[in-house]
């Protein structure tokens, strides 16, 4: 591991341990919710990991240093407002060395730096992935590059609805991801349990366990992504979901939205349009996915 990446001494002794450590990102604290829910969030977090055995290792970027395992003073740091955070992609982690900034790391810098560490497991809210009209744009995330070389687990809550699943999913098995849901047989859809795509189950945190060993006994070198859908009482109403995503993307049109301003923008519009439910759908994505893989690195060093 680099020198340049910072570890907390309570991540480097539970990994050298055989504990079992779960990664969190940062990017759902420091862009991804509002003050000051947001650090209540990442708090509670990290507390539930605790709770369920499970040594949390929150990811961030502090004054241009990769940390993996992040103080509490450092989250609220992050998280509080008007301070200077960057969104740190993967590409962006030696510029942000270079300036000196502080940042929240997204799927694929968060990912990098958890492997780097020799942490198996990472939870996260949804990932990213190609988006509606990259047949045209070439617009995808780089999410699913980095999956594509990074031999990690990682839970999610499927890929974000504003984007094009079913292109997602295909470009995933182009890359030789591994893509399970999480007991179904159906990829989640983020806000909604059921995205409409089929893909192969796993039924226990033991068997999803199994999946990574065999992984990497095969000597692959990419990720493990497990779907795990919202509980269903917590999804947006499916109908509702799809006629507030359709005015979103018809609003994207007619105001010439386009390129990094609109996966923002349509989320935006689904939070206004649902008067703030879809943040309350987002939180338990997030806590869901982190329960989940609290079992799942259990299993893994069991």
């Amino acid at each position: 591991m680099s020198e340049s990446i910072r570890v907390a001494d309570f991540v480097r002794e539970a990994i050298a341990a055989r504990r079992p450590v779960v990664a969190l990102e940062s990017t759902i604290f420091t862009h991804g919710l509002t003050r000051p829910r947001n650090v209540e969030v990442a708090l509670d977090a990290e507390q539930r990991l605790r709770d369920s055995g499970v040594v949390p290792a929150t990811i961030g970027v502090v004054d241009g240093t990769p940390t993996v395992g992040l103080s509490e003073q450092q989250i609220r740091m992050l998280g509080a407002d008007d301070f200077p955070v960057v969104k740190l992609g993967l590409r962006d982690l030696p510029v942000a060395a270079a300036k000196g900034w502080h940042g929240g790391t997204t799927v694929s810098a968060t990912a990098l730096l958890a492997h780097r560490a020799g942490i198996a497991v990472f939870a996260t809210g949804g990932l990213g992935g190609v988006h509606r009209g990259a047949s045209s744009t070439f617009d995808e995330s780089a999410d699913l590059v980095a999956l594509a070389t990074l031999p990690i687990l990682v839970v999610s809550g499927g890929v974000k609805s504003v984007l094009d699943i079913p292109a997602t999913l295909e470009r995933l098995e182009t890359l030789g991801v591994i893509v399970v849901g999480y007991r179904t047989p159906r990829f989640p859809g983020f806000y909604v349990r059921d995205s409409g795509c089929d893909v192969d189950a796993v039924e226990s945190a033991q068997q999803a366990a199994e999946v990574a060993r065999a992984r990497d006994g095969l000597g692959l070198r990419s990720a493990v992504l497990v779907g795990n859908p919202v509980a269903a009482e917590a999804q947006i109403d499916p109908e509702l979901h799809d006629r507030v995503l359709a005015e979103a993307e018809r609003a994207a049109v007619e105001t010439g939205m386009r390129g990094k301003a609109l996966t923002p923008f349509l989320l935006d519009h689904m939070h206004r349009a649902t008067e703030g439910r879809s943040l309350e759908t987002n939180v338990a994505v997030y806590r869901g996915n982190v329960a989940v893989a609290a079992e799942i690195a259990l299993a893994l060093v069991a």
